[in-house]
């Protein structure tokens, strides 16, 4: 019975187990046609490792010097060095990578900063942008000795779209998770599907969800 009910589950919730959850899926998609990437806030193992390990040129940069250093040390990308994400207009040449990526990264800067980061990486871009991000504001401090973990600005999908960008919502609805996408109900096993469930309604409905993906195709 118990081998039968996890066939089940696996059929039911195939993102909770092997097959990638769409938050991956939508990484690989978005990064296919590339051969170059600039991983803006790259931090210890980038999400998108996977989708860029096979590309010819890809650079990470981080603010925290312990992440790039294990990032070097697993060689995650051809390049990796301790740099201000706020000032990668000044390093990096315009059209200089086929894609440039943010993942969990503009809510650690004030809506200004993060304004200018994303011009500067649409400049830097020949491509795709993609950004990640959580669905509004969610309170987080500093945690493991970095003061760069903190939450300075909320972004929303009408903040994207205006900007020309696609938009799908992640990781479900957001009512049912808190900081960190914690689950905000337990038990943990049951929320977790239900959440993986509401994934198809927020899917198209961004403003409803926990996330947002954010995707601008700029050639």
């Amino acid at each position: 019975m118990k081998k039968f009910l996890k066939m089940v589950d696996r059929f039911l919730f195939p993102g909770l187990h092997r097959t990638p959850d769409e938050y991956r899926q939508l990484l690989q998609k978005s990064l296919a046609s590339s051969g170059s990437l600039l991983d803006i806030g790259c931090g210890y193992h980038s999400p998108a490792y996977d989708y860029f390990k096979d590309m010819s040129y890809t650079v990470g940069i981080d603010g925290y010097d312990k992440a790039v250093a294990d990032a070097e040390t697993n060689h995650i990308h051809t390049e990796q060095f301790v740099f201000d994400v706020r000032k990668i207009g000044e390093r990096f040449e315009p059209k200089s990578f086929d894609c440039t990526i943010a993942l969990d990264l503009i809510e650690h800067l004030t809506k200004e900063e993060g304004e200018k980061l994303i011009a500067d990486m649409e400049s830097i871009a020949c491509k795709t942008v993609v950004i990640f991000t959580p669905n509004g504001f969610i309170e987080q401090e500093g945690y493991d000795n970095n003061v760069l973990q903190i939450h300075k600005s909320g972004w929303t999908a009408a903040d994207f779209r205006q900007k020309g960008y696609s938009v799908v919502g992640v990781n479900g609805l957001k009512a049912l998770r808190t900081h960190e996408a914690r689950l905000r109900f337990k038990p943990g096993f049951i929320w977790h599907r239900i959440s993986y469930l509401t994934q198809m309604f927020v899917r198209n409905r961004p403003e409803n969800a926990y996330q947002i993906f954010c995707v601008k195709k700029l050639a």
